[in-house]
């Protein structure tokens, strides 16, 4: 099977649509910051990026940039939907591995130039794959001289602060599942499992119109609110702390949500240690604005948990970016001195976890504005007994 070329004249600015134009001026960025790694060419393979810089959302694909110019590289399956979706680079249907095919097009793009710089991405690329694309590149039209040069966060430095287009949508990602949540509370009782939750869960916010969820959804009652990571089980609710973490994806952007219930008799230790945490959310809310950096809205939270002697139950960072992945820079976090600007989106997530009594933790996505912080998540933190 031959290759099949379906794009080499780059379009027209009265050609592209929206999406097409952020990708131009998303491509026009990272070339100028691969001129300051002094790099020749670049092979993209992490498919968020590639989604991120020119619009296809399949699960094969390389893009590859040199001499000015862009190309994307995918299998057959995907010839009609690169058709649709990719409008910034040519577009290569490959009868091979679209990144051995990626590597030989780059290699003849640079082949007069000197010991010419190929870059790839340290985070996505393994040891193995470096190597094979070492051999590639020696066996081209028989010529050493090539050679890799690793990258760190090029285009993930891009994605750190989000234009409007994508700030709508993760609004509307953030919208759909905080909907959901009090259908789902309506159905949580004792006699039922954490599993029975989590489905009821995802099965609402699919037929509220998410593409999936942006990851594994959390249902932890009782001693299991005790684990930050726990994954729902037969158990039944029954009395205690239930904690639902979940989040949905969206026109390809994700959203992250934090409520922690109590089911059954509230004890007055419960309202406390739910009131400590709230208390340590707002304030680390309050801390959020540009300038500031990522550690001192983690330290808001634990200052307050500490003046309640609970800040050793706070075992986790505060909170991560979010965008095309659930878990993006910037980091909050204790050591983290990246500060914030405006367009990042972040949660803010503080928690209390004790061994035998249960857990508490609380989150909302937070956007970064110019003056300050917008909350984007508009369900009520109020302690809830059902």
């Amino acid at each position: 099977m031959r290759n099949i070329l379906l794009a080499i004249q780059p379009f027209g600015p009265r050609e592209l649509n929206l999406k097409s134009m952020a990708a131009v001026s998303r491509q026009g960025s990272l070339e100028a910051s691969i001129k300051t790694e002094d790099v020749d060419g670049m092979l993209i393979t992490s498919l968020p990026n590639i989604r991120y810089l020119c619009g296809f959302t399949g699960s094969s694909g390389v893009l590859a940039f040199a001499r000015g110019a862009w190309r994307f590289f995918t299998d057959g399956r995907y010839t009609e939907q690169a058709k649709r979706q990719v409008k910034t680079a040519s577009i290569q249907i490959c009868s091979h591995s679209p990144r051995s095919e990626a590597v030989q097009w780059v290699a003849e793009q640079l082949r007069k130039k000197k010991s010419p710089a190929i870059g790839v991405e340290a985070e996505h690329v393994s040891f193995l794959t470096e190597k094979r694309i070492s051999s590639e590149l020696r066996s081209h039209r028989g010529r050493s001289g090539y050679r890799i040069r690793p990258t760190t966060s090029l285009v993930e430095g891009l994605r750190l602060t989000k234009d409007k287009a994508e700030i709508v949508r993760i609004r509307h990602a953030v919208q759909l599942s905080s909907s959901v949540f009090n259908n789902l509370v309506r159905g949580i009782r004792p006699s039922v499992s954490e599993n029975d939750v989590a489905a009821e869960l995802e099965y609402l916010a699919r037929r509220a119109g998410a593409e999936k969820m942006s990851f594994d959804t959390i249902v932890a009652s009782g001693p299991n609110s005790a684990l930050p990571h726990a994954r729902p089980t037969r158990r039944r609710i029954g009395s205690g702390f239930v904690v639902l973490d979940y989040g949905v994806i969206l026109a390809g952007y994700c959203s992250d949500m934090t409520r922690t219930v109590w089911v059954g008799r509230a004890t007055g230790e419960a309202r406390q240690m739910y009131s400590a945490v709230l208390e340590a959310q707002l304030a680390a809310i309050a801390a959020v604005e540009p300038g500031v950096e990522c550690q001192s809205v983690d330290a808001a939270a634990r200052d307050v948990l500490r003046k309640h002697k609970l800040d050793k139950y706070f075992t986790h960072s505060l909170g991560h970016g979010v965008g095309l992945e659930i878990h993006e820079a910037p980091r909050l976090a204790k050591a983290q001195t990246q500060k914030l600007e405006p367009g990042m989106v972040v949660t803010i997530e503080p928690g209390v976890y004790i061994p035998g009594k249960g857990g508490v933790r609380i989150e909302d996505m937070v956007l970064v504005t110019k003056t300050g912080c917008e909350v984007l998540t508009p369900t009520p933190k109020e302690f809830l007994v059902l």
